[in-house]
């Protein structure tokens, strides 16, 4: 009797353990509109290429040249550099261009990364650089 209770706490334990982590984990699909696609320029504050996912930070003039923070959610930390993407290659105070999928919480300034252009062209789609222009 007590090695099947055993077991059964065992069992119950590494479902609970294994469930966990998925829990915590969020569906870009859930957060972000696809449908939805936004451009902002703006200058990078920080970048962030931590797990599970990286983060770019702009600030970015609205229309009437209020200065408000917008957040990018982006592959992980691995994936990017994988694809070509340097760690501290984008650095604070570069002006940047950001393709991405505007978050379905339209108060808030948060967007998932389709494409990041530099100001001198290179652009990073899917994480890889690639050639091209700004006004591309």
């Amino acid at each position: 009797m007590k090695s099947k209770t055993l077991l059964g706490l065992v069992v119950s334990l590494a479902l609970l353990a294994h469930a966990m982590p998925a829990s915590a984990h969020h569906s870009f699909a859930a957060a972000y509109d696809t449908t939805n696609s936004i451009t902002v320029k703006g200058v990078i504050v920080q970048v962030r290429l931590e797990n599970p996912h990286s983060w770019f930070f702009l600030d970015v003039k609205d229309a009437s040249g209020k200065v408000e923070r917008w957040a990018f959610e982006a592959g992980t930390p691995s994936g990017m550099i994988r694809n070509g993407f340097k760690p501290n290659e984008i650095k604070a105070g570069s002006e940047v261009t950001i393709k991405a999928s505007r978050a379905r919480d339209l108060t808030q300034k948060v967007g998932a990364l389709n494409e990041l252009t530099t100001a001198d062209g290179k652009v990073y789609g899917s994480f890889g650089p690639q050639q091209g222009t700004a006004g591309q």
